[in-house]
């Protein structure tokens, strides 16, 4: 890991807050095979690839979960700091991908992404999950992803349908989820954290986070590579839908192979393991 980070406040700020920032955590070699990787994706489009908001201004296109994806991005993930980064973040030797996520925001004013946890739409639970957030253009904040900090530590709610017609729509049965609270009705009630990003800054956090945010106005372009590992203490969470809801592109029909769908089916509370995750530390 980079020596400017000291990996215990790092470790102790992400239990604590959930995020993280690292400024410049990615040095130009790693943010050249960031790049390779994003365009590479953008060119062997996976079964989960496609539009996001249909009905909404610009281009708003991702692609997550290719099954086929690893042998590309393995230089990324085994041979730059990012593992190590990971590690660290979880206090210990073990990281495993759980899967890859490219976005492209073009074209026009899109509009902020709903406040939501990740967690919720994955069938895993622990302390070891961590989502990196990794920009190959720059953010201002007032157009940067927002966290609500500490949140991780709290309830999860009945996750944002992304329905581009009623923000406020939820996924899961009312009456074992509770509903996301109002946070940008009421913005000055929570504790809100969001930063400038520059290409090779990573955002860390936890899955369990809310956040949201994240627009692009027009002759601005985004693109971001959403990556997400997890640890020793991973478990299988049985979520409603088998644990792959139709929303956010992960119930797409790559024939059961990707391990997430297989792990969405054992039984709750097991290790979160299956051979074909890709293991990255220790290699």
């Amino acid at each position: 890991m980079s020596a400017h980070f000291d990996a215990a406040e790092l470790r102790s700020r992400f239990r604590q807050d959930g995020v993280v920032f690292l400024p410049g955590a990615l040095d130009a070699t790693a943010l050249a095979e960031a790049e390779r990787v994003f365009h590479w994706a953008l060119s062997h489009p996976g079964p989960g690839a496609g539009p996001v908001l249909l009905g909404t201004p610009g281009t708003f296109y991702q692609d997550q979960a290719n099954p086929d994806s690893f042998p590309a991005w393995a230089p990324f993930l085994r041979e730059t700091v990012v593992a190590d980064l990971a590690a660290t973040l979880f206090g210990g030797p073990d990281v495993w991908l759980m899967y890859e996520q490219i976005w492209l925001k073009d074209g026009a004013d899109t509009r902020r992404t709903p406040w939501h946890q990740d967690l919720p739409y994955l069938p895993a639970q622990g302390e070891d999950l961590v989502v990196f957030w990794i920009n190959l253009d720059p953010v201002a904040k007032a157009d940067s992803l927002e966290f609500v900090r500490g949140s991780h530590r709290g309830p999860l709610y009945n996750p944002s349908a992304f329905n581009p017609d009623d923000e406020a729509a939820n996924l899961f049965d009312p009456a074992t989820w509770p509903p996301l609270p109002a946070i940008e009705q009421a913005r000055e009630q929570f504790d809100i954290l969001s930063w400038d990003i520059t290409p090779g800054d990573v955002v860390a956090f936890h899955p369990a986070m809310l956040h949201g945010g994240a627009p692009t106005r027009l002759g601005t372009r985004r693109r971001t590579l959403s990556v997400r590992f997890f640890g020793e203490d991973a478990r299988v969470a049985r979520r409603p839908h088998d644990g792959m809801a139709n929303v956010d592109g992960l119930k797409h029909d790559d024939g059961g192979r990707h391990p997430l769908k297989k792990m969405a089916l054992a039984p709750d509370g097991v290790p979160f393991r299956h051979e074909e995750f890709p293991r990255l530390r220790p290699l």
